[in-house]
């Protein structure tokens, strides 16, 4: 096998006509397991004397060889076998010298899966031939050396303890070396020399994620380090060096290479150096951190501030992100004695000249709302498109001066936007800023929290603030700020109004907003609408308009897929339900149409990019539109459910929503699936019964879990389990609906695929059909007592949840047809085993259905007539008593449980309603901090962090977590409804026991031999307390 010819074939692959790189293709595969193919493959790829078009096939052929048969693991792959293997390793890195950009890309890849599989042992020569890279003259090798140290970094980067050894072994060979290199460079301007250092950069960036080696906190490592970070920081970028075109210059070389000297100077100071960030109980960092900030901080924090004044003065551009990494790093600084001492006397400065000018409305953001205002809206309304912008950092860091030095800065900041607001009012019309205002808004936005705290003394000066200052922007001819004014609204929504007017004209004025011709005004007036419905006045004021404000949130929803106004509208249908009734089927046909379009607007995506291979759609389109598509469908499962007391409307709804429902599942929109079978569970749930129309969608349910539904068990289960107890008189009937439900069931409990937690929903189904359907369903208790005992005496299951349903499905059998169920166990030997265990297993049936599951089946079993039970059980026949005895001891307390949760359950939005209003965020804590200003802050999220770590511990501390977790005990299901439930276990007890008494007292007298005193005056507590609930029917026993 020569090289020319291999060649040629990477040549035809790309040929136009499809049938000869088809063969082409073809051929490759049939000598690809050749000894001595993949070093060929690797020399003309690396060939500078050959075609591209080959070198660039050859690169990619290479690299998807190697991703799936290196590591070894896939069966399906060819092997590679071992001399070609050796002879890659030999010859890769001199391959990525001579490789061009194109064919490099997927080199380095292909490098990656090589180290990630090989280094360290089975490359131990890799470090050696690094160093010599690392180390030759020739800048191609060099370059080379860091592509490649930058692969190990990648394979490292996340890796923690022992398996991290090897890369700190790497760090101290090379790290020195990278150090000289950069060194070397810095004052070269070439782009060249740029790529190269951002390369380095990268590498130390990358090496510092998860950990500080203990080689680079040396100061012998840290000082040239952090002086190079320094230098480049500080390297001029003359303006004529710059792109004239804003976003070209954002790609300038040297630029990008000096926001990643930012980004580790802010990693080494945030992660390592600060002791203020540092979590409090960890000590592996404490020394390093104290001689950070006192040595090294102040350093960075001159050069960051003296890039700041630069840029103030206009005599230096400095790119958005590097405006986030600086006020990132100044955040970080408020919180540390040392350097906040330092900032302390910049802060009115930076306020004023930093801060504020990149929180106004900027001529970028007035091009994007012209040309994109959907984009403005996602970019300013959702928190995490935005979240590592200059606005949100600069935001951030005004809040930190505002909450961690709030005696020191908190008035200074407030006097500041008042300056500005009312120097705004003072000048004359023609002569404003309107873009000053906006930003002067947006910051008192920022701070409303600090605001509006119970112990501030400005929270009482907020209504005339709005009266003065914002109210007239709702009518501003300044688009900006009308949406500003209704963002201003959302954030001050916790304050309250003493004039009802001025809380009247805010609503009136944010409702007017609603119909404004731009949309990023209409949006930020639908979600300041939907905090103010807390008032009473603002619910009654919209009660009449609710089908405008609706129909307005419909169209909007039409105009941009943004999930939160979905959650506006799913709120405003909770809250308004009554007045909403009339108009719920055209509500509903209207989220319908919406949904719908959202769908096919996704399909023209997914076309798209099935049209053509190298089309990456726009991913956060996608997610946008399927996050607005799940908010639709949450509005449409709300609707429903305030419908409960409608059925007549509830048969339009489910019409109208078919379609929905018949999409999502026909064309697979798994990410869909959980709120699809909400909506249901929703439609049987409300109307207590399955129309004509449900049960065709049981049959899309069915298709869709053969297909690759088995995966969502847990969202199918309360729809599924409503199919049968609502729609038991077709079940019963309906042959193939019964085959149908058996096969989900059937599939469950043997399929591979699923876990416990998905058996433990194939269980209940199995009892929902035992309980419901009661002398209708003989013939599923042979299949589904085999699919219960493939489990209970294998000893493979593993939680106490799956053990408890498993025998609670024989339990249910029992119940269900006693005589079957025994005689079914008698043949199979199972019988002394199923008891032993059951009764052994009797303290995990701790929820009220399994006690009175297992109360009703004991019951079934003592009515049975003496020759129906078996002699296996005849002896033990006195501890069926026994058994009973014990669960109705604790029953009382089960039931107690049961009532406090559904208690709480009820009491729970009003209570959590209670709780956010009433919460003080001018905690003790705060008021020492403000005793102490200049004092280290600590970081809430690293307490947060902290506290998490100490639950893990303390979890993990004795048993394994598989231990703990077997011996949890099953919750109440607050929401789970069963026939059981119209039972009184009581008084269930007392008729079989008296029937016995008096009908079989052969029976009785086998039952009662072996009981003591103190069982016997149990017994009577029993018989005591179903006399007590005769006498009571209305009371609910349970």
């Amino acid at each position: 096998m020569d090289q020319n010819t291999v060649y040629q074939l990477f040549v035809a692959t790309y040929h136009p006509d499809p049938n000869v790189h088809k063969q082409a293709e073809l051929n490759i595969r049939n000598i690809e397991s050749n000894n001595g193919f993949l070093p060929i493959v690797l020399q003309i790829l690396a060939s500078e004397d050959l075609e591209l078009g080959a070198r660039q096939a050859a690169a990619i052929y290479f690299k998807n060889r190697l991703n799936k048969a290196w590591d070894g693991e896939r069966s399906s792959a060819v092997p590679i076998n071992d001399d070609d293997r050796n002879m890659v390793k030999q010859t890769i890195l001199q391959a990525l010298v001579t490789a061009p950009n194109q064919v490099q890309v997927q080199l380095t890849s292909t490098l990656n899966t090589i180290l990630t599989s090989d280094f360290p042992n089975n490359w131990p020569n890799f470090v050696s031939e690094l160093e010599r890279l690392l180390t030759a003259s020739d800048v191609r090798l060099v370059y080379v050396g860091l592509l490649a140290l930058r692969e190990v970094v990648r394979v490292y980067q996340w890796k923690t303890g022992s398996r991290r050894e090897p890369f700190r072994q790497l760090v101290k060979l090379t790290f020195p070396a990278i150090q000289n290199i950069c060194s070397n460079l810095i004052n070269n301007d070439s782009t060249e020399a740029a790529e190269m250092l951002k390369l380095a950069l990268k590498i130390y960036h990358s090496g510092i994620q998860s950990e500080l080696p203990k080689s680079l906190q040396d100061h012998s490592s840290l000082v040239p380090w952090g002086t190079l970070f320094l230098q480049l920081i500080e390297k001029k970028i003359p303006f004529e060096a710059l792109p004239a075109d804003p976003e070209e210059r954002d790609k300038y070389p040297w630029w990008k290479t000096k926001k990643w000297a930012y980004h580790c100077l802010n990693r080494l100071f945030s992660k390592y150096g600060n002791p203020a960030l540092l979590p409090r109980g960890s000590s592996e960092y404490g020394a390093f951190a104290k001689s950070f900030a006192a040595n090294f901080a102040p350093n960075i924090l001159q050069a960051y501030l003296g890039q700041v004044e630069l840029w103030i003065k206009k005599e230096i551009w400095i790119p958005s992100k590097c405006l986030a990494l600086t006020s990132s790093f100044f955040a970080d600084c408020v919180k540390n004695k040392g350097t906040w001492a330092l900032l302390k006397p910049h802060f009115e400065t930076l306020v004023a000249h930093f801060i504020f000018p990149q929180l106004c409305f900027s001529e970028q953001d007035q091009e994007l709302w012209d040309e994109d205002p959907v984009e403005f809206v996602h970019k300013k309304v959702d928190p995490l498109e935005d979240f590592h912008s200059p606005q949100t950092n600069a935001m951030n860091f005004l809040l930190d001066l505002a909450r961690d030095r709030k005696k020191y800065t908190f008035m200074g900041i407030l006097n500041f936007i008042n300056g500005v607001l009312n120097k705004y009012i003072e000048t004359p019309e023609d002569q404003r800023n309107p873009k000053e205002k906006d930003g002067a808004l947006c910051m008192i936005g920022g701070l409303a929290y600090q605001i509006l705290q119970k112990k501030s003394a400005v929270a009482n000066m907020m209504e005339p603030f709005f009266v003065t200052h914002v109210f007239p922007e709702f009518k501003s001819k300044c688009h900006f700020l009308r949406a500003r004014a209704c963002d201003l609204t959302r954030h001050f929504s916790d304050l309250d109004f003493a004039n009802e007017q001025n809380l009247a004209t805010l609503y009136q004025s944010v409702t007017d907003c609603i119909r404004d011709n731009d949309l990023p005004v209409r949006v930020q007036a639908c979600l300041a609408l939907q905090p103010m419905i807390r008032h009473e006045s603002v619910r009654n004021a919209m009660a009449p308009n609710l089908p405008f404000i609706m129909q307005e949130l419909l169209n909007l929803t039409n105009e941009i897929d943004i999930d939160t106004l979905a959650n506006v509208m799913e709120e405003f249908v909770e809250v308004f339900a009554e007045q909403l009734t009339p108009f719920a089927v055209q509500l509903c046909t209207q989220l319908r149409d919406t949904f719908l379009r959202i769908m096919e607007d996704l399909n023209q995506n997914n076309n798209l990019n099935g049209e053509d291979e190298d089309f990456v759609g726009d991913i956060d389109e996608v997610s946008d539109k399927t996050m607005a598509a799940m908010g639709v469908l949450k509005t449409i499962g709300t609707l429903i459910l305030s419908l409960e007391s409608t059925p007549e409307v509830l048969q339009q709804l489910e019409n109208a929503l078919l379609p929905v429902i018949t999409y999502t599942l026909e064309n697979k929109i798994l990410d869909l699936y959980d709120e699809i079978f909400e909506i249901i569970d929703s439609c049987t749930f409300s109307s207590k019964r399955v129309t004509p129309t449900m049960w065709g969608v049981f049959e899309l349910i069915y298709k869709a879990f053969k297909d690759s539904g088995i995966d969502y068990m847990e969202e199918m289960l309360p729809p599924l389990d409503n199919y049968i107890s609502y729609g038991k008189d077709v079940f019963v009937s309906n042959e193939q609906v019964q085959q149908m439900m058996f096969d989900i069931i059937d599939t469950v409990m043997k399929s591979d695929r699923v876990g416990e937690n998905d058996r433990v929903c194939a269980c209940k189904l199995m009892e929902s059909v035992l309980l419901n359907c009661r002398g209708h369903v003989d013939m599923c208790v042979a299949p589904f007592l085999n699919l219960a005992f493939q489990y209970i005496f294998t000893g493979s299951m593993k939680t106490t949840e799956f053990k408890v349903h498993c025998i609670e499905v024989v339990v249910n059998c029992i119940y269900y047809n006693p005589a079957l169920t025994l005689r079914l166990l008698e043949e199979n030997n199972w019988t002394q085993g199923f008891f032993t265990l059951w009764f052994n297993t009797l303290s995990k049936f701790s929820r009220v259905h399994d006690k009175k599951l297992v109360i009703v089946a004991v019951c079934a079993l003592l009515e049975l007539p003496s020759e129906a039970v078996p002699a296996s059980l005849q002896g033990g026949w006195s501890q069926l008593l026994t058994c009973l005895i014990t669960i109705f001891q604790t029953l009382p307390k089960a039931m107690e449980n049961r009532e406090n949760m559904e208690k709480l359950y009820g009491d729970f939005d009003d209570d959590f309603g209670d709780d956010i209003s009433g919460f003080d965020g001018a905690s003790g804590d705060e008021d020492e901090l403000e005793e102490n200003d200049d004092e280290d802050v600590p970081d809430q999220d690293s307490e947060y962090l902290e506290y998490l770590a100490n639950q893990a511990a303390s979890h993990n501390g004795g048993e394994s977590d598989f231990d703990e977790y077997e011996e949890e005990e099953i919750e109440e299901e607050i929401l789970f409804e069963s026939p059981l439930d119209e039972i009184d276990p009581y008084v269930r007890f007392e008729e079989v026991f008296r029937g016995l008494q008096q009908s079989n007292t052969a029976s009785y007298t086998l039952l009662t031999k072996d009981l003591n005193a103190e069982q016997q005056a149990q017994i009577m507590n029993v018989l005591n307390t179903a006399e007590q609930h005769r006498n009571k029917p209305a009371e609910p026993t349970a």
